[in-house]
């Protein structure tokens, strides 16, 4: 069974960068297509970033310009670059498959404030 494991949030001021971790076990990483998804607090989750099997990149038009999402195939990795930060950036953030369709991990908090 897949299992994915998010680190590297926390408390950031506007115009900070944070660098986003996730440790993906229990699957053939490299096959499979993979994603960066938010949720805040009362509002449903949402897809910031994805990537494919093969690197080619898309992320959400609120990020665009700002989130990088990269992939490692040899350590199992997924990351987000988080750049520009604004308040409204705030939210849990969990790395999944990218349908969504795996067993969700713990997510890592990210807040944006001054």
């Amino acid at each position: 069974q897949v299992q994915f494991v998010e680190s590297g949030g926390g408390l950031v001021q506007p115009g900070g960068s944070l660098r986003l971790s996730c440790a993906v076990s229990g699957s053939i990483f490299s096959n499979y297509g993979m994603a960066w998804y938010r949720q805040a607090p009362g509002k449903q989750r949402d897809v910031v970033a994805a990537i494919s099997s093969g690197s080619r990149t898309n992320v959400a038009e609120s990020v665009k310009g700002r989130f990088t999402i990269s992939r490692d195939n040899v350590k199992n990795m997924v990351y987000l670059q988080m750049n520009s930060l604004k308040p409204e950036d705030t939210a849990v953030y969990y790395c999944n498959n990218a349908w969504g369709t795996a067993t969700w991990g713990q997510g890592t908090q990210v807040t944006v404030s001054s």
